[in-house]
Formats: C-alpha cells, structure tokens, sequence
C-alpha cells in the first residue's frame, strides 16, 4: 500500500520497523475517529467548491463503508500503512480513483491524528465520566448502609478517635467527586478542533474550521495553527493526569482494605469469589485485585511522567516524539475505565463486620473527646489537653454508636451530607447525559447519507 509521504525511494526496512513500531496496532482504536473526521472534512471540502455534491456522496458512503467494517473487526490497518489515515485514503483511493486522492486537500498527518484522539479522548471522556459517577453511586449506597457503624479513626496508622465506616468510605466517594471536575476541565481542553492547522501553518484555501468543528460536535476551534500541533501530548497529559488522580484516590481505598481485611483487624471480610489463592499454602485467600488496583494506580502514574517527558523539551511545531504519547493516553483509559468497573462490582459484597468493629474501641480512642468535654466545662484547652494526657489510665469506654452521632457539624460522623452528594450525583449525571446526547446527535447527523 502506499504511503502518503511517498518519494522515489523506498524506506529502509529496519528504519520502517523502528519508526512505525506499534503505532499501527494502536490506531486500530482510531478508525472510527478517523472516517467520522473525514467525513467532516470532505463536507467542508465540498462546501468550499474542491469536491462536488456528487464526490462527497461517494466519498461518505465509502467511509459509512469503513464505519461498518471496523465494527465488524474486518478493517485492517497493516504496518506497511503506517497508520489509520493511510489505510483510509488508500481504500478510498481504491474504491474511487483519483476522487480519493483529494481527500487529503488541506491536511497534513499530524493534522488529522490531532482530531483523532481529540475524538477519541471525547468518547471516552464521556464512557469515564459515567464510570465515575456508576462508582460515586456505589460507594453513596455503601456509605449509607454503614453510616453509623462506629470505626477507630486512624491517623500514623495508630488509634486516634471515633469515626465511622460511613465517613471512610463517603471520604472516597467525595474525592471522586472532585476526581469529576477534573475530568470535566479536561473534557473542556480537549473539546477544541484542531483540524485546519495543517502542519502547524495554515493553509492557503480559505477553509472553513468553524464549519467542520461544529458539524464534529467540537464546543469551539482551537484557534492558533501552531499551538493546535504543540498541544498534542499537552492535552493527552491532562487527560491521563485526571486519570491518574482517580487511580491514586482508589489505591487507597485498595490499600485501606487489605490493612482492614486482615486477620488482625478483621474490620471487612472480603468476597472469597475476588479473592485469588496460593500454589502453595492451601489456607490463602490474597486480595489480589486490591493489591493490583494498587498497583495499576502506579501504572498510570508512570504513563503520565513518560508523556510529559516526551514533550518537556520537544521544539515548536510537529515532531515524530508525538507518535508515543498515543499509547500511554489509550492504555490509561482502560486500565482505570476496567478498575472503576471491578471496584463497583466487588464493593457491594463487601462483608462489615460490625461487633468486631465496636470490640475495636478503646478508652484512648476517646481522648480528645474528654480535652473537648473539659474545655467546654472552662478548662483552657492546652491544660486539658495536659490533665487528660498524663492521666489516660482513668478514661472510660463509651458507646460508639452514640459519640459518632452527637458529632454533627458539617461533614463529622452524625451529618455526613448524603443527601447533599446524592444531589450532586444526579445533577452531574442529569448535565453528562445531556451533552452526550447532544454529541452523539451531531455524529449520528453527520454519518447519515
């Protein structure tokens, strides 16, 4: 197949392995991106008088063609391709001659992987966006089954006071919350088209990239031609550093669980259907899962520090560095997309054991409590602080369950704000579904004959 860059000689063998690598296999993922994006482009084209009505036609229903075989797994990009836009202008240059080969008109490669993942990016920003409020809703549930189930609150890891199963785990739920808005600001950097900045310069046709940016679905154009082509890697590690802060939020939620899980503590006791075994000790039951969340937030971790790598010291304009940063954006998508999906099946079975938890208490645990009980009687709060440390032995245990509802300032153990977050899912969902709607509209619009 030929190469769109094609000259009079041919590329070296070892240097086509080398420079292509993988790219090809990971574009496979950017076929629909790629025909929707040309679909697009070659509206404009024709609006602009390079493509008849009669070309366009041909043209859509030839890349409507591409859309069905991708789906079907029958379209193939090969390494002799290079990538998606090569094996798509070569089938279409296959199907309608030289009708094909204007496809191109105005566009450079760079160009078009740009809008590529900035489609990509959009489509799964969404699917994240729903898998992080799926999860929001879970742990809401499991927040107010368990809301006044009294747990030692921990800070060195040690026993410092009274807190709740309700309040860890809403602890999480809220950070996830947050994990959203960063999702949301990310969505928004990448909800610019970059399509029409050719190689970094424009072009000398009088384009219309308003046109194709709405017909795409896209919120605005990113404007300057030159800052379009320098943010790629910019705007795919925003995205996966978004990522990466749910990842880290659910690592330790993980690594809390294995602490509490564990014969010593005994707080949960984790579904033995999630729990994988040893070889050789026939006793094990190993929170595998947990401890791979753990270790997939690394994982991510890393995938941001190589992308912002890769681009720190790169020169303005393209540059082939670029080629790399598609993995690590795809690859965190999945992972933290099949973690957010594990984590929501395997919580809900979670076992609280409830008496254990209550056994847990003991009278230190309540040592604040008392400073706070003298302070409020007169005494200053540093005397307290010093007649109840240095007599710790005279403290009493108390009821749990009672102390972690008499504390109900806003986000304590008795006023935890359930309601209020359980508000704040369903506006989110009410506002996510109605732009993806909106955005899905636009695509099914645009794909029609």
């Amino acid at each position: 197949m030929a190469k769109l860059w094609k000259k009079k000689y041919e590329l070296d063998k070892a240097v086509e392995d080398f420079t292509v690598g993988d790219d090809y296999l990971w574009d496979m993922k950017l076929v629909k991106a790629d025909a929707i994006g040309n679909i697009a482009h070659s509206t404009m084209l024709q609006k602009i008088g390079i493509l008849s009505e009669e070309e366009l036609l041909k043209i859509k229903k030839n890349l409507i063609d591409i859309l069905d075989l991708n789906e079907q797994g029958k379209f193939i990009i090969n390494k002799e391709d290079e990538d998606a836009h090569t094996a798509v202008e070569n089938f279409l240059t296959d199907k309608l001659g030289d009708v094909g080969k204007k496809i191109h008109t105005a566009r450079s490669r760079n160009d078009q992987i740009n809008l590529d993942m900035r489609l990509y990016s959009k489509e799964r920003l969404f699917e994240m966006m729903e898998s992080v409020l799926n999860l929001c809703k879970i742990l809401l549930e499991f927040s107010k089954e368990n809301e006044f189930v009294p747990m030692p609150g921990r800070t060195h890891t040690q026993r410092a006071m009274p807190s709740s199963v309700g309040l860890w785990t809403s602890a999480t739920l809220e950070s996830l919350l947050d994990d959203l808005y960063l999702l949301k600001s990310s969505f928004k950097i990448n909800d610019q088209s970059p399509l029409g900045s050719a190689a970094s310069y424009g072009v000398n046709l009088n384009i219309d990239r308003e046109y194709v940016a709405n017909l795409l679905g896209f919120e605005k154009v990113q404007n300057n031609v030159l800052y379009a082509n320098n943010s790629r890697g910019k705007t795919e590690s925003i995205i996966i550093f978004a990522l990466s802060q749910i990842m880290m939020d659910l690592s330790k939620f993980a690594n809390d669980l294995i602490l509490f899980s564990i014969p010593e503590f005994n707080y949960f006791t984790l579904p033995e259907e999630f729990c994988g075994g040893s070889s050789l000790m026939p006793q094990k039951r190993n929170p595998a899962l947990l401890e791979l969340t753990r270790a997939k937030a690394n994982v991510v971790n890393s995938l941001y520090v190589r992308v912002t790598g890769i681009i720190t010291s790169l020169y303005s304009g393209y540059n082939r560095d670029f080629q790399l940063t598609k993995g690590p954006l795809m690859e965190s998508f999945d992972i933290t997309q099949q973690t957010l999906y594990i984590l929501g099946y395997f919580i809900p079975k979670i076992k609280v054991n409830k008496e254990i938890l209550i056994e847990s208490f003991s009278p230190e645990v309540y040592a604040t409590d008392r400073v706070l009980e003298l302070v409020k009687e007169g005494t200053p709060f540093r005397d307290a602080y010093k007649e109840v440390g240095t007599n710790l032995e005279s403290l009493k245990n108390k009821d749990p369950v009672k102390n972690i509802k008499s504390k109900t300032h806003t986000g304590a153990t008795g006023n935890l704000g359930l309601d209020r977050i359980e508000k704040t899912i369903k506006e989110e969902e009410k506002e996510l579904s109605s732009n993806k709607e909106t955005f899905m509209k636009k695509i099914d619009q645009l794909v029609k004959i």
